[in-house]
């Protein structure tokens, strides 16, 4: 992470904006060639924010409604295709230099850059800066005039078209993906900085570490450039810290201009970084200087960990295969990750709060790694810091994804320059993050279908080319997933890393093919679910709040088409009477569907070496869809499960179907899967019904050897009669004697033949209680902290027990959730909530700034049956 400054550098992203539309071609014309007259434009000048995108500024203005809601957004497709003119007007700063440079970041996508009407230059491509060089007009205390045309959006696809044909880097699921609508951001969404350029200046910088024996090697390289009349050496000075601020070492030496230079480290005994889970992540400060005759020309400062990357071949891999288990201090790493989509349609406006809140969310819910999609975009700079500081590996793709009607690499000699440079820039800009640990292609491109394309495609192999000669230590995968075969199969022996499925197989089709895959990864797989209440109602008016198909609701298709869960949900239930009913229902098929895939994943650690979720987040808000967190940033029940699947060490039980018949002899295989030592572990199985009485118990042991699977035995139940037709199986896991874990998501069966969970919709008898245990409290995260203690004071379990924030100013999060509670039970619970920034096309709640967070729990079916309640007297809830 970079801290330390180039030169000397005014935001002018800070200054007033404001912001104007025109036909296109209209601002470079000005008047009238007919009849003189000014051509107005399409708006009149407005606020703008900066970095930020257009259709925020227009809402704000009282230009466009809300495009999230229902089906605004369709209202708004004309934004894309008009041009659009930022202007500040700012007194130029007193910067002292050589040379005066304009950068301006996130250009989106095609500019034109004035500077007191002269124009700059002209730039293409959203990631690489626009840099001109302004010393001739640079005059410090006169007014300058800075005028931005952004062109209309080009042309791009979005999810269906052709990938040979892909011409721009622009971030394609803008155009229309199964997860976001077609709402292309046209704005600035990084800074704009003018640059007082020093005599000198460091350039090219990269810092790599790695481990030898017992001490840790940081190496710093460098160029040193000249602006204006380089004479004579420069002194270079890099200077390591460590994490507990003492000096490790300094090193200087005397370089001509235009040379680069290099420093190398010994680190006796150095605090060694690790992902998320595996231990700890210290930072140390790197502060690199050029100095020359007693002044200080250019400073850098940025924060590493020292760590060793690896790569090695899962076990009993093929020898074909590529290396999908990633080693980090010698150890190797199973992979609990989650895709990463763009946090919003208008990237330009995440603030770093949000940024912040989502990878907290990551490393709480046990995942140490984040695929950064290819079909979205390269992010901002402090998402990478954030997971330097969490622990949060990250693989990082470059911008090219499939299209369905073909997936090749376009061959365009216009595109491949174009991807080229923005490669490049990427290389350079993020090679330095110690996160980073891979680097793709892209998503799913195929030579051929089913065919995932590889090395030998001119494309791929310049990238691959690219990143050996600009951070070659990082290991290069031609695309997600990487073959041999693009998709899960349940033919054998052909699967190395492998996508799919998005839906729940059903029952019982979901247990046999992820039960008897034997991929090697699985780098993208997900389970549609509903988003919750709470989410749903902002965006969707009060008339299409109800249980309804998407084949049914042009509204609920358009947000989530692909992922109606409808059909699904009544097969498995037997009716959906509410909006309520259907998202507690939606949401446990989701986490039922996702837990299943991890646990039999896991099972096969290290021949299979990871599980990457498709997806955590999402960038629009949806009715249903397959992310984790919603766009609220409220995590669904999936988020809990997965979290608890994710633990350290866990218990699981395998199990080819969600029914089975009274008096059937069934025998359950128990695992339990390890992130740790080694240790005795004792699992304790308890079979239960919906009463809370004990059924069955059964006690396994073993030896579970570190970082591996075991398995421990097997649990032979003889199917119970119960009353609703329900029983349950509890895992609880002990180390060494002591049982340090009540696993909270019990596996559940049903023994109807159809509707196999209908009966769970009339448990009535549970009682829930809940009581703070102490006030909220500031945490060392900034976060307010509070502890409850939720009981089951009734005669039937409560499923799926979890809290909800009432305000709505808060972001939430409880360390467990969706967890049940039998009659007499009872459990400890934290909730952590952070004070939301303002959500888009959102207004103000109007509540107090100061207003405390407000907790209520509830559990499945709660809402559901007192809006029944309601229904039959006339009313809504």
């Amino acid at each position: 992470m970079e801290t330390g400054k180039i030169s000397d550098v005014c935001f002018l992203s800070k200054m007033q904006w404001e912001l104007k539309g025109f036909w296109p071609w209209v601002p470079v014309k000005g008047t009238s060639m007919e009849i003189g007259n000014e051509l107005m434009g399409v708006t009149d000048w407005i606020p703008a924010t900066v970095p930020g995108g257009v259709h925020v500024d227009l809402f704000q203005a009282g230009l466009i409604d809300n495009p999230y809601r229902d089906l605004a957004s369709t209202h708004c497709e004309w934004v894309e295709n008009r041009w659009w003119v930022y202007r500040t007007v700012f007194t130029a700063p007193a910067l002292a230099g050589e040379a005066y440079e304009l950068i301006c970041k996130g250009l989106d996508y095609e500019a034109l850059v004035y500077w007191n009407g002269i124009l700059l230059g002209e730039h293409h491509g959203m990631y690489e800066p626009a840099v001109f060089n302004v010393t001739d007009g640079f005059r410090p205390e006169v007014t300058v005039e800075l005028l931005i045309v952004l062109k209309h959006a080009p042309d791009e696809m979005g999810q269906i078209g052709k990938t040979s044909e892909t011409f721009t880097q622009k971030s394609r699921f803008n155009y229309k993906w199964d997860f976001s609508t077609r709402l292309v951001n046209v704005g600035i969404w990084d800074d704009i900085v003018l640059v007082a350029r020093q005599r000198y200046a460091i350039e090219e910088l990269s810092v790599t570490t790695n481990t030898e024996g017992e001490l840790g090697l940081v190496r710093v390289d460098a160029v040193v450039k000249a602006y204006g009349e380089g004479l004579g050496l420069v002194m270079t000075t890099a200077e390591l810290t460590a994490p507990d601020g003492k000096i490790v070492a300094s090193k200087q030496n005397w370089i001509k201009p235009g040379e680069s230079f290099s420093h190398t480290f010994v680190v006796e005994s150095p605090d060694l970084w690790y992902p998320n889970g595996y231990g700890e992540q210290p930072l140390y400060n790197m502060k690199i200087e050029l100095e020359q005759n007693g002044t200080v020309y250019d400073s850098r400062q940025l924060r590493t960990g020292i760590r060793k990357l690896a790569y090695d071949l899962n076990e009993n891999s093929p020898v074909d295969a590529l290396p999908y288990t990633f080693v980090v201090n010698g150890r190797k790493i199973y992979i609990k990750g989650a895709n990463l989509t763009p946090l919003d349609h208008m990237y330009g406006n995440v603030d770093k709060a949000r940024y912040d809140w989502i990878v907290q969310m990551a490393k709480e819910g046990n995942l140490n790694l984040l695929r950064i999609w290819g079909g979205g975009i390269i992010e901002k700079s402090f998402l990478y810091e954030l997971c330097d500081e969490m622990g949060i590996l990250i693989w990082q793709e470059f911008i090219q994804s499939s299209s369905g009607i073909d997936n090749e690499p376009s061959k365009k000699p216009t595109f491949l320059e174009l991807l080229s440079r923005n490669a490049v820039y990427a290389l350079r800009e993020r090679r330095n993050h110690v996160c980073l640990t891979v680097w793709s292609g892209g998503n799913e491109l195929m030579s051929a279908p089913n065919v995932p394309s590889n090395y030998e495609d001119s494309n791929l192999a310049m990238l691959r080319k690219l990143v050996a000669e600009y951070d070659p230590g990082r290991l290069f995968l031609p695309t997600s997933a990487s073959g041999p075969v693009q998709y899960i199969t349940e033919e054998r022996g052909v699967s190395h890393d492998v996508h799919g499925h998005w839906k729940y197989m059903n029952n019982p089709d979901h247990y046999r093919i992820y039960g008897g895959a034997d991929h090697l990864f699985h780098s993208e797989f997900g389970v549609d679910g509903l988003s919750g209440l709470k989410s749903i109602r902002k965006f969707l008016n009060p008339r299409y709040q109800r249980p309804v198909s998407m084949k049914d609701c042009i509204v609920w298709r358009h947000h989530g088409e692909w992922w109606d869960t409808y059909d699904r949900d009544l097969e498995l239930f037997g009716k959906l009477d509410t909006l309520e009913s259907f998202v507690d229902c939606s949401q446990w098929i989701q986490a039922e569907g996702l837990r299943y895939i991890l646990e039999a994943n896991r099972r096969r650690k290290f021949e299979n070496s990871g599980s990457i979720i498709w997806q955590l987040n999402e960038p629009w808000p949806n009715v249903s869809c397959t992310n984790l967190i919603d766009y609220y940033n409220e995590p669904k029940m999936a988020y809990y499960w997965v979290s608890e699947t994710f633990r350290m060490r866990r218990a699981s039980l395998d199990y080819s179907a969600l029914h089975a018949e009274v008096g059937e002899k069934q025998e359950f295989p128990v695992y339990v899967s390890t992130d740790g030592e080694s240790a005795d572990c004792t699992v304790i199985a308890d079979v239960l019904d919906s009463r809370g009485q004990l059924i069955h118990q059964q006690t396994f042991s073993g030896r579970s050897q570190a970082d591996q699977s075991l398995f421990l035995g097997m649990l032979n139940v003889q199917v119970p009669q119960t009353v609703d037709g329900l029983f349950y199986v509890r895992l609880s896991i002990g180390i060494n004697a002591e049982i340090v874990q009540q696993q909270t998501d019990p596996y559940i069966f049903s023994t109807a033949g159809k509707h196999v969970y209908a009966s769970s919709l009339k448990l009535s008898d549970g009682k829930l209680e809940a009581e703070p245990a102490n006030t909220w409290q500031l945490s060392c995260s900034e976060t307010l902290e509070r502890s409850f203690t939720v009981r089951n004071t009734g005669s039937e379990a409560l499923l799926h027990v979890y809290p909800t924030e009432c305000t709505d100013l808060y972001w939430m999060k409880a360390d467990h959730a969706y967890f049940t509670l039998f009659p007499g039970e009872e459990r400890h619970i934290k909730v952590h909530c952070k004070r939301k920034t303002d959500e888009l096309f959102t207004e103000s709640s109007g509540l107090s700034e100061h207003r405390e967070p407000e907790i209520e729990f509830s559990y499945f079916h709660a809402a559901a049956r007192q809006q029944e309640q309601l229904n039959k007297a006339g009313k809504y809830l």
